[in-house]
């Protein structure tokens, strides 16, 4: 399918360095992309430039084929056939839930209103509201409503700006899912800006991890979970922690403990020090293996425990285990390495051979 976005090296400042820092990407008519990263990493500014409401320091923007946004030219943002959602909704109070999602299409005519106001009041299971004011709707049902007064133009790009961040958890992978069967219905692309990555997991088909101003990986959720580029997304995606190893002659890393995993990658000579990516999935609790670990922590969660084992020679593991095995803090339990998907980042110049390190790791003996 064409694209129906395309940023390509896109950098805005505003005052000093530069907040988004060279960001490219594609995103597919029909697809819902998204920006995930931590506040203050950039990525409403970008969501911001992408809408037309800061200009480029270098870099462009292109919408269907035409650029709106190149440096010193910027097309403004009633110009761009886009709608945006914000955190706060902006309903109007004085209008009724039918009269908002009409605001929308002012200067249409008439039948046409009255007939996607309709259509879009099933899309979003609002028909028995239609006369109510927005106070007297639940915080979901104001959401449904600003979703659907901004589609109702039907916008060439639906941007929203952590529209679900004043919810609880619950609700908010809810609605997520809820706005994502709304939008294929309706075939609308659309980008999505957040901090929770459980948001962006149900809602989005692709998914941009920015840091500091710069993205990091574009990808779909599996691949940033089981392939992340670097320590940014592998720390940010998921739950995790990085152990250092060393690469044997074998091809396997040999961990602080005694557990050997691999094939490292071809690019690692034998002696290089590496931070491997370890996941409460990778560490399987067993009761008959000679590999035992203290929990040093324990958080409940319902069907399983997250256990936080602590490694003697210093660092811990995350393992999940199902609740029935209740073990306390102070306990050991036995566990095993199944690592389906290796993970791991030099620590050194992993292209040369340097023994000094072969001697200082824990696992070199």
């Amino acid at each position: 399918m064409p694209a129906q976005l395309e940023v390509k090296n896109v950098s805005v400042a505003y005052e000093g360095p530069p907040v988004v820092k060279e960001v490219s990407f594609t995103l597919e008519t029909g697809k819902i992309g998204c920006l995930l990263g931590p506040s203050g990493c950039g990525k409403t500014s970008l969501l911001r430039a992408i809408a037309g409401f800061e200009p480029l320091a270098l870099g462009e923007i292109i919408l269907n084929g035409k650029k709106v946004s190149t440096v010193g030219e910027t097309v403004p943002p009633e110009r761009r056939h886009i709608g945006m959602v914000f955190q706060d909704f902006a309903l109007f109070p004085h209008l009724s839930v039918s009269q908002n999602i009409a605001f929308g299409m002012r200067g249409k005519d008439k039948p046409q209103v009255t007939n996607r106001v309709k259509q879009l009041l099933e899309l979003m299971g609002l028909e028995e509201f239609s006369k109510q004011y927005p106070h007297e709707l639940s915080g979901g049902q104001q959401q449904r409503v600003a979703l659907a007064r901004a589609m109702a133009p039907k916008p060439e790009i639906l941007l929203l700006d952590e529209p679900f961040s004043s919810m609880d958890a619950e609700l908010r992978e809810q609605l997520a899912r809820d706005v994502r069967t709304v939008l294929k219905k309706d075939g609308i692309t659309a980008i999505l800006v957040t901090h929770d990555q459980i948001e962006a997991f149900a809602m989005a088909d692709e998914i941009g991890v920015i840091g500091e101003g710069r993205l990091h990986q574009w990808d779909v959720a599996y691949e940033l979970y089981h392939r992340p580029v670097d320590i940014m997304v592998s720390e940010f995606i998921g739950l995790g922690v990085m152990v250092s190893g060393l690469v044997l002659e074998n091809r396997k890393i040999s961990l602080p403990f005694d557990a050997n995993i691999g094939p490292a990658p071809d690019s690692y000579a034998a002696g290089c020090i590496v931070k491997v990516l370890l996941r409460p999935d990778d560490i399987i609790h067993d009761d008959d293996s000679p590999l035992t670990f203290e929990i040093e922590d324990r958080s409940f969660r319902g069907a399983e425990f997250l256990y936080t084992l602590k490694i003697p020679q210093g660092g811990k593991l995350l393992c999940l285990v199902q609740s029935h095995h209740d073990h306390k803090i102070g306990e050991k339990i036995g566990v095993r390495l199944d690592v389906q998907h290796l993970t791991s980042f030099p620590e050194t110049d992993c292209l040369e051979h340097n023994l000094l390190h072969c001697d200082s790791h824990p696992s070199a003996g």
